[in-house]
């Protein structure tokens, strides 16, 4: 039996292997998203610790200004680097959106080639199970040629 052959394999193993790539690229910029995402975490539990030791701990009793100026100082740096991964993530997620959007097209790319894959095996195989059927007709009409040939000289021979 004959066997399918599809002219466009390399293309479509091409186009498998450019997904996976658009997948990785998304997971490296979806797991960079993650680590600025826990970075901000980190800092605003840190900056809500100081907040809950300062006032916990430093405003009661005499109060030391230059402690003061310092957490002050603390904070306004926090702060500044809060706005500072916030900018970093906005630019993150960019790159995250414009790597679903190169996948997505890579998935289609793709689709689309498995697509046409499909429909010329199913040509293929319809175009097999017809050229059988006529092998199939063939040799019924040779059969039956031969017997009404051998029905018709019997007949002739007995006559």
């Amino acid at each position: 039996m004959a066997k399918f052959v599809f002219t466009l394999e390399s293309v479509l193993r091409h186009r498998t292997h450019a997904e996976r790539e658009r997948m990785r690229e998304l997971a490296l910029a979806q797991a960079e998203m993650t680590r600025l995402q826990q970075e901000l975490k980190a800092l605003n539990d840190s900056m809500q610790a100081s907040a809950t030791d300062m006032k916990a701990n430093h405003l009661t009793g005499p109060i030391d200004v230059a402690f003061l100026a310092a957490h002050r100082r603390y904070t306004v740096g926090m702060q500044r680097k809060g706005l500072s991964i916030v900018q970093e993530m906005a630019r993150q997620q960019r790159k995250v959106d414009e790597a679903q959007r190169l996948l997505a097209e890579a998935a289609k790319g793709r689709k689309v080639l498995e697509k046409l894959k499909e429909r010329q095996r199913d040509r293929w195989a319809t175009e097999v199970h017809r050229k059988e059927l006529a092998e199939l007709d063939e040799v019924g009409m040779q059969l039956t040629y031969r017997n009404h040939s051998e029905r018709t000289g019997a007949e002739g021979a007995s006559a």
